[in-house]
């Protein structure tokens, strides 16, 4: 089966199932090395004209034997502009035979092997100014990149230079001048570790003044019309929300402590993340039938997504959802917590628990394809039931992209019905039938590929983002949930000798988790402790952390690093680590060594939670909204938290209920603990300087937040 059947997941799955015992080292004529990849992204260019290599030995031995330059190509399997350079140069027979010839090529996966990743995005970001995926490196074959480009048509026009040009300019400047190849390695590998040694600070960051900083930042891009930041494209950014929400939560202080806080949407800066997340909601990067959001909108209205679908970008947005209805109570937020998980169970997670990584953006080589409608295939579908539809979906015969609709939701119910003065529960009865009936339909076409790995740190986030809304909604099914896919981590990603792993598909691989897969991965079982109270949880965060302080932690300088001691070192350590799309693994450590901590009254892990932040307390105060997690936790940091004590039998449905409603309450910074002994359950809280009497029931506990 070729890959020009359009069905991208049928293809890789024909690919998997393929018997590769027979098979040669060097794919035979029918492949490449790539057919004996795992990773579905590798797999889609076994097929290639181009030799290509997995990242390893054979590949950098063939460099060094035959002194010639390295071709890095690294991307992932729902990456769009990754298959249009694929299509338009790595399926040419011409392009083939100059790589084939002048180079080695390297496939990397950048979710199987964020190391390499990180480390060469770098380079692309101090060569070009600019990153993103595919990215290519020109590298020696001792990994000194010397160029980095990322998407380049086949051929070039109006003076710009194509991909084959460039391979010929290359090829021929390795040959005549390798002197100059030298020159650009040496100032690369220079620049990098003059920007890391640059960062050092060992001065107190002023967090009050960062933190007025940051918020000011964050109003002068705030857009106040659409909502997000910045311009198009726009992205949710999910650690702005959650970092705003923050902000207008109680104190851990004596007295004002559990005063529940219901504030308004209108206020300060709580307006911006609640605004934002309304807009989303309304818009096409949020899937009107199947839940859950797309990676982002290409443009500034939330309009036109760029459809692929990440698991962390679920992971993180549910929880800040959960969040914005913590603050207010809204059940609109709660709804959309609850949408987002119902997308991820049904698409994401597999039978055995875990949740894999990604929905790709292309179905039939065409972006999008799988969710945009034309109108008439609505009308169709719904019969009587499609003018209400459309009208309150924006569909049109015109369409909204390129002829067609992605479906959009301008109103809430409520202001539709006002509007057309239309019955509130029969207008929503038509919605909900309408598009359960749409969604049936869009399952008969063919789906975009998803990217069935398991990667470990996402799996952590999604892991805590369950169980936290599980303990706020109180909603046991959703800890039941995160706790398939911890123990699926337990058991299928962790080696013999305790190392955790950094992915699965079709067995485990062999590349070791990084600092961010334990840290993403000991949060969310510590968040199912707290949810849960069950032992076993804070036992395996215990574990992860103690691994972390082992295998991250250099014992004489007390610096942490993002690449385990045991693992395979770049060229150069290049990465300080911040918040992006996932949060900052450095921060997360942080956290998680801090809430041990008073968890377990280890004052050693204090200290050990200010040294994970050494490496980038001088771009906290640079660039704060790079590091909105480190600042939070700064801020944590300088005051004593609330605890509270769960006594007796937790293990009980009551304790689950008097757990929810302690966490109903909003409690800025909360530890819990407890105490499993042969006894009626009970609660003691206490704060800074004052511990309450203890309460056993609902009643009792409201009573003593009130």
């Amino acid at each position: 089966m070729s890959q020009s059947s359009h069905d991208t997941a049928a293809y890789v799955a024909s690919l998997m199932a393929i018997d590769k015992a027979t098979i040669p080292a060097d794919g035979g004529e029918l492949f490449n090395r790539l057919i004996f990849a795992r990773s579905p992204y590798l797999l889609q260019h076994a097929e290639n004209p181009v030799a290509w290599y997995e990242w390893g030995p054979p590949a950098f031995d063939k460099a060094h034997s035959e002194n010639i330059p390295i071709l890095l190509s690294i991307g992932y399997a729902t990456c769009h502009w990754c298959h249009v350079m694929a299509h338009e140069s790595f399926e040419d027979e011409e392009v083939a035979r100059l790589l084939n010839r002048y180079f080695v090529c390297i496939k990397v996966d950048r979710e199987e092997r964020p190391d390499i990743d990180d480390f060469y995005m770098a380079v692309s970001q101090a060569l070009t100014g600019s990153g993103g995926w595919p990215l290519n490196i020109f590298m020696t074959p001792d990994k000194r990149p010397f160029m980095a480009i990322t998407y380049l048509p086949k051929r070039g026009g109006n003076g710009m230079s194509g991909l084959m040009e460039l391979l010929g300019n290359i090829a021929a400047l390795w040959r005549q001048r390798p002197d100059m190849i030298e020159k650009n390695c040496r100032g690369i590998m220079e620049a990098l570790e003059s920007g890391r040694k640059q960062r050092v600070n060992e001065t107190a960051p002023d967090i009050t003044a960062i933190t007025e900083k940051a918020l000011q930042t964050l109003r002068r891009i705030y857009d106040p019309k659409h909502g997000g930041f910045g311009s198009a494209p726009k992205f949710p950014m999910p650690i702005y929300l959650s970092w705003l929400i923050w902000q207008n939560l109680p104190h851990p202080h004596p007295n004002t402590l559990f005063m529940p806080q219901r504030v308004l949407e209108g206020e300060g800066t709580l307006q911006m993340a609640l605004y934002t997340l309304r807009k989303m909601r309304e818009g096409g990067i949020w899937d009107q039938l199947g839940g859950g959001v797309h990676r982002y909108s290409v443009d500034k209205f939330w309009l036109a997504p760029h459809f692929e679908k990440m698991l962390y970008d679920q992971a993180m947005l549910s929880r800040v959802a959960t969040e914005a209805f913590l603050a207010t109570g809204d059940p609109f937020y709660r709804a959309m917590t609850e949408d987002i998980f119902t997308f991820v169970m049904r698409e994401l997670q597999t039978a055995e628990g875990a949740f894999c990584s990604a929905l790709d953006a292309d179905s039939e080589g065409v972006e999008g394809k799988f969710y945009v409608w034309d109108k008439s295939q609505v009308d169709t579908c719904l019969g009587v039931d499609a003018e209400l539809f459309c009208r309150y979906h924006a569909v049109t015969d015109k369409g909204n992209f390129e002829g067609e609709n992605i479906l959009t939701a301008p109103l809430t119910l409520d202001e539709f019905c006002q509007k057309h003065q239309l019955n509130l529960d029969e207008t929503q009865e038509v919605l909900l039938r309408g598009r359960a009936r749409l969604l049936k339909l869009r399952e008969e076409r063919i789906r975009p590929l998803r990217d069935d790995k398991v990667i470990t740190s996402w799996n952590g986030l999604m892991i805590s983002a369950l169980a936290n809304a599980s303990v706020i909604f109180n909603n046991p099914e959703y800890a039941a949930s995160a706790a398939l896919a911890a123990t699926f981590i337990i058991n299928k990603l962790r080696r013999e000798d305790g190392r955790v792993l950094r992915s699965y598909l079709n067995g485990a691989s062999e590349v070791p988790g990084f600092l961010e897969d334990y840290a993403f991965l000991a949060g969310g079982m510590l968040d199912l402790f707290e949810a849960t109270l069950e032992q076993k949880w804070l036992k395996e965060a215990r574990t992860l952390a103690g691994d972390i302080l082992h295998l991250f932690r250099d014992p004489d300088s007390g610096e942490f690093t993002l690449i385990g001691h045991d693992a395979e070192q770049m060229p150069s350590r290049v990465s300080s680590d911040h918040d992006g799309v996932t949060p900052s693994a450095f921060a997360r450590t942080a956290h998680l060594l801090y809430r041990l901590a008073w968890i377990d009254n280890r004052p050693d892990l204090f200290g050990f939670a200010h040294s994970a932040l050494d490496g980038i307390r001088s771009e906290i105060e640079q660039n704060p909204l790079g590091h909105l997690g480190a600042l939070q936790l700064l801020t944590l940091m300088a005051a004593e938290p609330a605890t509270a004590t769960f006594s007796g039998d937790t293990s009980s449905p009551e304790s689950f209920v008097l757990n929810a409603e302690l966490h109903r309450h909003a409690i800025k910074n909360l530890v819990i603990r407890s105490e499993k002994q042969h006894a009626p359950l009970s609660l003691t809280l206490c704060v800074p300087g004052t511990c309450y009497p203890a309460v056993t029931t609902v009643d009792e506990l409201n009573r003593l937040l009130s």
